[in-house]
């Protein structure tokens, strides 16, 4: 594969995402971010739409009613109610930061070529997208293109690619995690359909390490087990630029930061990402695990974890929540008062 290191503007029409105006500011602080959690929490927490994925089917089996919601500030504060250090599988919402890592390493025109940075239109494991673009019009949040990117990840082999891939994820939570290998079973089980995807994306020259050991690292990846608190000190990161505000590690430059962020908005919340970026302004991603992180730039990371999944596979409380808390902070970047 032939990097490309020549700059080609392509997020220009989304680089507001970095600006926070003072008068936004000036809200953040006069409110008690505590407060509006419990709001949120209180107002949420009873509402029963929803089921929890059963295409995995250990996912089916984790308490439905886990609910807890988490913020973290670039500046290390720590907001947090209710079941915060319940831990579920991070499922998709680990394919932002590993997209963020490859990007920090290859660079962004790089990833651009080589897997795509558009919205698909179509659902996260969808063969047709592929087809119809010869894989190339994709992107990192969907299946298609986290496997790629994933297959993109350093190391010589297998073994080499996922210490990285565990590493990155550890780094930007701050801590260890630890795989789930009931659900990483109950996926490698299962897993035809990606497989499928990862030998049509071969087929066109989208793949760039071994197709099925790719599939089964990326499968490791999304059964990382993480809590309402790891994925707000992993949103943190990223509104900080790529440093940990708790460890303090600089995880990835803030170039990479900004390009990662700008897929998160159009493509975080699969076929709902548009609604989601109409009513919020705001990167995001989901998974099927339950778990939504959001990220505010320059701000905070706001993460909720609640199983029971919407019709896109978001989780139902989880979106109400964090909808809820940006509107009540008034931290939407597009919402500028007059001078």
């Amino acid at each position: 594969m032939q990097l490309v290191t020549k700059y080609i503007p392509l997020f220009f029409f989304i680089s507001t995402f970095f600006i926070v105006s003072p008068s936004q500011a000036q809200k953040l602080k006069g409110k008690n971010i505590e407060a509006v959690l419990n709001e949120a929490y209180i107002k949420y927490k009873d509402v029963e739409e929803g089921k929890n994925a059963d295409y995995i089917k250990e996912l089916a089996n984790v308490p439905s009613d886990l609910f807890g919601i988490v913020i973290v500030t670039v500046e290390g504060k720590v907001y947090s109610i209710g079941d915060v250090t319940d831990e579920v599988s991070i499922q998709s919402v680990s394919k932002a930061f590993i997209m963020a890592k490859v990007i920090d390493e290859i660079g962004a025109d790089s990833i651009a070529h080589a897997v795509g940075v558009e919205p698909t239109g179509e659902v996260f494991n969808s063969i047709t997208a592929i087809e119809r673009s010869k894989g190339k019009k994709i992107n990192p949040l969907v299946n298609p293109g986290a496997i790629a990117t994933t297959s993109l990840m350093a190391g010589r082999d297998s073994v080499q690619k996922w210490y990285n891939i565990r590493n990155t994820l550890n780094s930007f939570a701050g801590r260890d995690l630890d795989i789930d290998w009931n659900v990483y079973n109950s996926e490698a089980n299962d897993n035809k359909r990606n497989q499928a995807i990862s030998m049509l994306l071969l087929s066109y020259g989208r793949m760039y390490f071994d197709p099925l050991q790719s599939t089964d690292i990326y499968t490791k990846q999304c059964a990382v087990s993480v809590n309402a608190k790891d994925l707000a000190v992993m949103g943190s990161t990223l509104a900080n630029g790529g440093t940990n505000p708790l460890s303090h590690e600089v995880v990835i430059l803030p170039d990479a930061t900004q390009h990662a962020l700008s897929v998160m908005a159009t493509s975080g919340l699969y076929d709902d990402a548009g609604k989601w970026l109409f009513y919020t302004g705001i990167p995001a991603k989901s998974g099927v695990g339950g778990g939504i992180v959001a990220v505010v730039p320059g701000k905070f990371g706001i993460a909720a974890i609640a199983p029971p999944l919407d019709e896109a596979g978001n989780s139902v409380k989880a979106k109400l929540a964090i909808h809820y808390i940006i509107e009540k902070l008034g931290v939407n970047p597009y919402l500028v008062e007059p001078k």
